[in-house]
């Protein structure tokens, strides 16, 4: 495969964030499509991912400075990476080729409610031939309502921290700053990932539960 190359839909790519030539998190997902412009992933529970010791403590305990300490380390290149398992809600990613951030739609996995999209504010992704995709979330998102009607800033202080350590710099920044009016655009024509408003939906259920490959905890 060549980066150019689309994923067959069905087959499992790994999203990973990659810092400093190290994985800072991984997570296999299903292809649902992929048009070179907006590759579309689908995950669910059970699957099995990589995320640093700190995260997974913070999102057991709801201990926000442990998770603020996770920053702290991802600067210092000090982290370390544990295995958790994704529960309770169902995801549908669309990543979109050249931008600066992505967007998912988070409903829960039993009774297909619609919980909110999420647009996650991240590095332009990249291909990797044979695994998957690799980028580095940016610590800030925007949670918005199943009918667009409302949205609301998320992350803010941990974005402030990541500006502070230095992971985020001056010419970062003012994409991020272009990406948040582009994404508040897409929100308010209905275009992009929220054209048609959203859509129930769940997994094939003849696709096998995504599993990271070997070497997906290597950059």
């Amino acid at each position: 495969m060549t980066d150019t190359e689309l994923f067959p839909a069905g087959t499992t790519v790994v999203r990973r964030d990659i810092h400093a030539g190290r994985v800072w998190t991984a997570m296999p997902q299903r292809v649902v499509a992929d048009t070179g412009t907006v590759l579309t992933l689908a995950g669910w529970p059970g699957i099995e991912n990589l995320a640093p010791t700190s995260w997974i403590t913070s999102t057991r305990t709801g201990d926000d400075a442990t998770r603020k300490s996770g920053l702290d380390e991802l600067a210092a290149g000090t982290w370390t990476l544990g295995r958790y398992r994704w529960e309770r809600t169902a995801l549908r990613s669309h990543c979109l080729t050249g931008e600066w951030f992505s967007v998912h739609c988070f409903q829960d996995a039993v009774t297909k409610e619609p919980l909110h999209w999420y647009v996650n504010f991240e590095k332009p992704y990249r291909r990797r031939p044979g695994l998957g995709i690799d980028t580095l979330d940016l610590c800030l998102d925007l949670v918005v309502a199943p009918d667009l009607s409302a949205h609301r800033w998320k992350d803010e202080d941990e974005y402030v921290q990541v500006r502070r350590l230095g992971l985020v710099d001056d010419p970062t920044h003012r994409e991020v700053e272009r990406g948040r009016e582009r994404a508040t655009a897409m929100i308010a024509e209905r275009t992009g990932p929220f054209a048609g408003g959203w859509s129930r939906w769940e997994p094939d259920p003849h696709w096998p539960l995504p599993t990271l490959p070997a070497g997906a905890d290597r950059a």
